[in-house]
């Protein structure tokens, strides 16, 4: 199998530019002045193609292998870097004192990090008592899971699963979730599918942590597993990468860790490997 980012799932990586999708409007919090977030250009379609090169003609299993030794590389950030890092990688493309909320989709002052109402703080998407690694340096701090969030809407996702159905989340328009799950808003289903995914692969049970697994069931508690592994595949089909997500690899990439998620990269690899 040839490795090319231009195949139909990659190839808007290829023409992707710093133009990100709209941001929904102002969520109406003290806004201060930042720093705009470093320009990332997008990486050459060859430079992409080299980066994975060790993984190229492999499916399955071997190619899971892989990329695991390939992203393993990285640079790591403390968990108190993860702030500044977030201001970065999240900011909206609109209005670049701002960043947006995955699971809410507003835009929000920077400033308003922290542990207040209100405030936004830093969402472990593979919830960190899924594997019990906490906010230590690695999986705790790894930019490719943490999002920015709203404070209640973080508390109320918990540590649940991802499975459709349930009541609807506060602050959260399109969010649903009920006693053991969470639903995100459509607009970022792909997205999380994907950092869940490159979970796990990136993290297998080396550098001291748990080997964190996919399964098909919700309810996984403590274990390092994380469900639904048929809905994220769903999910990241329906939800394909866009210019945000794109350019938000990239930062990470450039700027902070110096590994990508190859799942933004390349989505199809998800079906090769699940």
């Amino acid at each position: 199998m040839r490795i090319s980012r231009l195949t139909p799932w990659a190839a808007g990586l290829a023409a992707a530019s710093l133009i990100l999708v709209p941001a929904s409007a102002s969520a109406g919090q003290r806004n201060t002045a930042a720093a705009p977030a470093a320009a990332s250009a997008p990486a050459s379609a060859s430079a992409v193609d080299t980066y994975y090169a060790a993984a190229e003609g492999k499916t399955g299993a071997a190619l899971k292998t892989a990329l695991h030794d390939i992203i393993k590389n990285q640079s790591k950030v403390t968990y108190d870097g993860v702030w500044n890092a977030l201001k970065v990688t999240d900011q909206d493309p609109a209005n670049s004192n701002n960043v947006i909320l995955v699971y809410s989709g507003r835009s929000q002052s920077k400033s308003t990090n922290g542990g207040g109402v209100n405030d936004w703080n830093r969402e472990h998407v593979w919830a960190k008592s899924h594997g019990d690694f906490g906010t230590a340096t690695g999986p705790g701090t790894d930019l490719h899971h943490l999002r920015p969030e709203d404070v209640t809407v973080n508390s109320t996702r918990g540590n649940k699963d991802f499975d459709l159905g349930g009541g609807p989340v506060s602050e959260a328009p399109g969010s649903l979730t009920d006693s053991d799950s969470f639903e995100p808003r459509n607009a970022v289903k792909g997205d999380v599918a994907r950092m869940l995914l490159y979970m796990a692969v990136r993290y297998d049970g080396g550098d001291g942590f748990a080997d964190l697994e996919m399964n098909d069931k919700v309810n996984n508690g403590s274990a390092p597993l994380f469900g639904r592994i048929s809905l994220l595949k769903q999910w990241n089909l329906q939800d394909p990468p866009d210019a945000f997500e794109q350019r938000r690899n990239q930062v990470i990439y450039d700027t902070y860790q110096h590994n990508r998620n190859p799942f933004i990269d390349h989505p199809e690899w998800v079906n090769s490997i699940w």
